[in-house]
């Protein structure tokens, strides 16, 4: 690569640019680390969550990487909330806004320093969609690297999840188990590094990463303490550098064909409905056309073919130890429900599945984690999209881990999470009851929080066959059973959801694609009141003012004309 072509030329090249160089060798930088192009390393490393805690040490590799094949790395942090850690509280609102976050972060450091390519190194759900999200605003060679997933847990002879450890505390609270076994339960589940599990949201947008392009085949699915882990993060600094040189743009990556195969991979895996808000808002990004109806279309047509948690039996590493995503992809090709792309390496994703074995078929006796199309789990994939009297702009319903096609319920309206919750601990949620809690969209809440407290505390009670829910909030990846999510327009824009009210019968139609009421909603329209909410200030009022419906990704950002 010729000096005129470095975007970094801006800021190290010419006279005009010695206080910059300065700087910049102030930091330990010499003028042939200048003269090389400068690679931004994006690291979500914390200590505050075991997706991201181990990420710090990742950086080092990938950087060892980038050096060896000619770059230049400078790293630097962004931040990232829990969900598993802020679930079930007034700090869960600020998931989904610190997807914004960081993607505001990362196009602003990366563009303000003329950096001529990044990796982005991502742990925790929301760090994940946002990596992307800003790729496709720098347009910038580019590369996300996962953390990897946590080791399953042990608990009394049997593979424990976070999920276990949620539906326990409903189990407690109804006296199926003690606070002891609980505190037991805690004690065994999370064994050290890595994002949660089974295919949850990290997971799912793992998968999303790889099938999209954006991540070697096999980096993301190594675990995050296999020793494995380091070798995979030194080659992506070897592959970025040469997509570098061949200018190989997230624009020729992020297509409407690679994120219809992004959409098939959620669904054969039975992944997080969160893949339909994400990838909303990552093709907003790249100007890719892309409606919430599409997603409904290529799940029909998609069966899931990968047994994994929260609606089968297995996790992320038994998936691994399968033949991993490579060997998801390689089915998915020969079965007609992906079509060939390109990818970082600059290979497409035909070669780069072509090798791929399903290592449990030569195993007597196994349970397969990734079963053959033509025998899959399930027929059609694992969310549908419901449209209706309560939800006029579409809905997202999941399928995985239940086989219910209809319910029809009386309402028990709750005015948001926590009501809901106690309600039922309370043993107050009764079943056949369909559950309502309203005000949680991305606007109400603000900031959409995920329901995986009242969702598995359902399940926990023994409710989770016989109790549908509604929200215009979210689901965790976590969550399993008939629930209904980002219902739009939200309550706080006039949805009628809002006008909702104890014992209205909901009847949910899976077939019909149908989420109706049997009340007249506009009749109580000039009598509803608003519950009261304590006013917003800084980051949440921003993000009320500004984000979109969900139908729409959620989104606070469109593109200027």
């Amino acid at each position: 690569m010729s000096r005129k072509e470095k975007k970094s030329d801006a800021i190290t090249r010419g006279t005009a640019r010695a206080p910059a160089r300065a700087m910049l060798k102030a930091t330990g930088l010499r003028d042939a680390d200048l003269e090389k192009p400068l690679v931004a390393v994006v690291n979500t490393w914390t200590e505050v969550t075991p997706c991201n805690v181990h990420l710090r040490m990742l950086g080092g590799v990938v950087k060892d990487g980038l050096r060896a094949a000619g770059g230049t790395p400078i790293e630097f942090n962004t931040i990232a909330v829990s969900d598993g850690i802020s679930m079930g509280t007034d700090g869960m609102r600020a998931s989904l806004v610190s997807r914004e976050v960081i993607a505001d972060s990362i196009e602003l450091a990366v563009f303000g320093h003329s950096f001529d390519a990044l990796i982005v190194i991502v742990g925790c759900d929301k760090t994940i969609p946002a990596a992307m999200m800003a790729i496709a605003r720098l347009d910038v060679p580019a590369l996300v690297l996962y953390g990897g997933a946590i080791a399953p847990g042990r608990h009394r002879g049997r593979d424990v999840t976070i999920q276990d450890v949620f539906e326990a505390v409903g189990a407690c609270a109804a006296g199926k188990i003690s606070e002891s076994e609980l505190r037991e339960l805690e004690n065994h589940a999370c064994p050290g590094a890595g994002a949660c599990g089974g295919q949850f949201t990290a997971n799912t947008m793992a998968t999303v990463l790889t099938v999209l392009g954006l991540s070697p085949m096999g980096t993301n699915d190594v675990p995050a303490v296999d020793g494995a882990k380091d070798d995979v993060a030194y080659r992506c600094g070897e592959i970025l550098m040469r997509a570098l040189r061949e200018d190989l743009r997230p624009s020729k990556l992020l297509t409407r064909a690679s994120m219809e195969n992004a959409i098939a991979s959620v669904a054969a895996t039975g992944g997080s409905t969160n893949a339909v808000l994400h990838l909303l808002a990552i093709a907003r990004e790249a100007d890719v056309p892309l409606s919430i109806d599409d997603f409904d279309a290529i799940a029909a047509r998609t069966p899931v073919i990968a047994d994994l948690k929260p609606g089968g039996a297995f996790t992320a590493v038994d998936m691994y130890r399968a033949g991993g995503t490579a060997l998801l992809v390689r089915r998915m090709l020969e079965a007609g429900l992906l079509r060939d792309a390109p990818t970082i390496t600059g290979r497409t994703l035909v070669e780069e599945s072509a090798d791929a074995t399903d290592v449990t078929a030569s195993q007597p006796n196994s349970k397969r984690v990734l079963l053959p199309v033509a025998t899959p789990l399930k027929p059609h994939g694992g969310f549908a999209v419901l449209r209706g009297h309560l939800a006029p702009e579409g809905c997202v319903v999941k399928l995985a881990g239940h086989a219910r096609l209809r319910h029809e319920g009386p309402a028990r309206v709750f005015d948001g999470e926590e009501a809901a919750f106690e309600a039922v601990q309370r043993g107050e949620v009764q079943a056949g009851d369909v559950v309502v809690i309203r005000w949680e969209g991305p606007k109400g809440g603000p900031g959409m929080r995920e329901m995986l407290a009242v969702t598995a505390a359902l399940v926990g009670r023994g409710l989770g066959d016989s109790v549908a829910l509604v929200t215009d909030g979210r689901f965790s990846g976590a969550t399993h059973g008939l629930m209904a999510g980002h219902v739009a327009p939200e309550a706080a824009c006039g949805g009628p959801i809002a006008l909702v009210r104890d014992g209205d019968r909901i009847t949910f139609d899976i077939t019909a694609r149908r989420l109706d009421v049997d009340a007249d909603l506009e009749a109580r329209r000039a009598h509803q009141v608003p519950p009261t909410r304590p006013a917003l200030r800084g980051v949440m009022a921003k993000y009320a003012q500004l984000v979109s419906s969900a139908s729409d990704g959620a989104i606070t950002g469109r593109r200027s004309r």
